[in-house]
């Protein structure tokens, strides 16, 4: 119900913006204001990713709870969808989510509303995690054993066959 509102009340409320602002300044400069506003959402997007993306990389090196800096990423991901949307509304939402104070504003009342009932990472009595049983890799870097280089091989074997000219060259005759 909630988002059947929000696809019928935002498209209103822009129409509505766009008829009011487009009556006081005129056209261009409200198609002006418009771009404007895009391409300079686009670039708080890029740096307000980009310091999300490093937060997100810390907290997968420290083997934190990753789930705040993903709440950012996700919030930023959709401010910037906002924020390309041609509209005054969705703008004004978009740059406020773009701000760090309103976006953990958002996180608390989405933590408050939602109840975690199981949550696993990093090691468990001393044994690495491997996501994979038949790789190694993992385990060899979690207990700072150098780096493991992963391969596949095939077993070459010569089977008990009587040597016969592969085809590449001509055999004896």
């Amino acid at each position: 119900m909630y988002l059947f509102l929000a696809f019928l009340m935002v498209p209103l409320i822009e129409i509505a913006l766009f008829i009011q602002v487009g009556g006081l300044i005129g056209l261009w400069p409200t198609l002006a204001i418009v771009v404007l506003t895009a391409i300079f959402g686009t670039y708080l997007v890029r740096s307000q990713g980009r310091l999300a993306m490093g937060q997100l990389r810390s907290s997968f090196q420290t083997l934190s709870d990753p789930a705040e800096p993903l709440a950012h990423g996700a919030m930023i991901l959709f401010a910037g969808a906002l924020l390309l949307t041609p509209g005054f509304f969705t703008d004004a939402v978009g740059f406020a989510l773009l701000m760090p104070p309103v976006r953990l504003a958002v996180i608390r009342h989405l933590r408050s509303r939602i109840t975690v009932s199981h949550f696993e990472m990093g090691t468990t009595h001393g044994q690495a995690y491997h996501r994979d049983p038949r790789s190694a890799r993992d385990s060899h870097r979690a207990q700072g054993q150098g780096d493991v280089i992963d391969g596949d091989f095939q077993d070459v074997t010569p089977r008990d066959e009587p040597d016969r000219p592969s085809g590449w060259v001509k055999g004896p005759d």
